[in-house]
């Protein structure tokens, strides 16, 4: 028996001045589909409106095989609970504080920590560049 999968995440975003965590596909406008194919199946999901075509070079779809397929099921079944946010920062990026002490300064990124949630920034606090760390969802990019 095959299974039909639309995978999604959990990521975390700000609305109304609070943190929210929502749903996200992963891959927008693409599902998975475990199953034997064959040429009577192929046509009858090509007829399914709004599908136009299947992954792979030329008229045959390409299996999901290896690593990437436990990647990808790991994600669709909960196994990688780690909250993503919505939008990456890199070294350079110019943001603006939206929430805690520091809230409506400004500064630069001077590094980031993916797997922690955390920005180090660099901020002007009486005249002097201050370092301080911040979780992704306390900045926006400028």
């Amino acid at each position: 028996m095959g299974r039909v999968i639309a995978p999604v995440e959990e990521v975390s975003v700000i609305k109304g001045g609070k943190k929210r965590v929502v749903k996200r596909a992963v891959y927008p406008g693409y599902v998975l589909v475990e199953m034997e194919l064959t040429d009577e199946l192929q046509r009858l999901i090509k007829r399914i409106r709004r599908v136009t075509g299947f992954v792979g070079a030329g008229a045959n779809p390409v299996p999901v095989e290896g690593r990437d397929l436990e990647a990808l099921l790991e994600t669709v079944e909960g196994k990688k609970t780690s909250l993503k946010p919505k939008l990456e920062f890199k070294r350079g990026d110019a943001i603006r504080i939206i929430e805690g002490p520091f809230e409506n300064f400004q500064g630069t990124v001077e590094d980031v920590y993916s797997d922690k949630g955390k920005i180090k920034a660099m901020i002007s606090i009486f005249g002097r560049l201050t370092p301080v760390e911040l979780e992704l969802w306390q900045v926006e990019k400028l």
